[in-house]
């Protein structure tokens, strides 16, 4: 029976701890481990950004966002996040401790007997 702070919808979020997750595959955007709920996230005000935008993640203690997000199409370098990037659950989501929706068969290459490239 899960235990702990559940969000509106009665789902328990995984984990509080707020440690970066493995990513199952190169590339995977890395998924929230907290809750952000009552965050705001509109076009005046980001709430993620005060804890992960670049200049404030010593004091936060949050991973800094990818310097791909500040980046422009064309891969100019930019001062502050890029506009496509600015809304973090457009490729984010939360962790939670809820049953799938649909079935997932994926496994990662090294449960597949893949071995790293160099590694014979």
């Amino acid at each position: 029976m899960p235990t702990g702070p559940f969000n509106q919808a009665g789902s328990r979020w995984a984990t509080h701890d707020d440690a970066r997750k493995e990513c199952a595959y190169p590339d995977r955007p890395p998924v929230i481990p907290h809750s952000i709920e009552g965050y705001q996230l509109s076009v005046n005000t980001n709430r993620c950004l005060s804890c992960h935008k670049r200049e404030l993640t010593q004091e936060s203690g949050a991973p800094m966002i990818s310097v791909t997000h500040y980046m422009t199409r064309e891969g100019q370098m930019l001062a502050d996040v890029s506009p496509r990037r600015y809304f973090c659950t457009a490729c984010h989501v939360p962790q939670a401790d809820v049953r799938p929706l649909v079935g997932n068969t994926f496994r990662d290459m090294s449960e597949m007997g893949v071995s790293q490239a160099g590694s014979e």
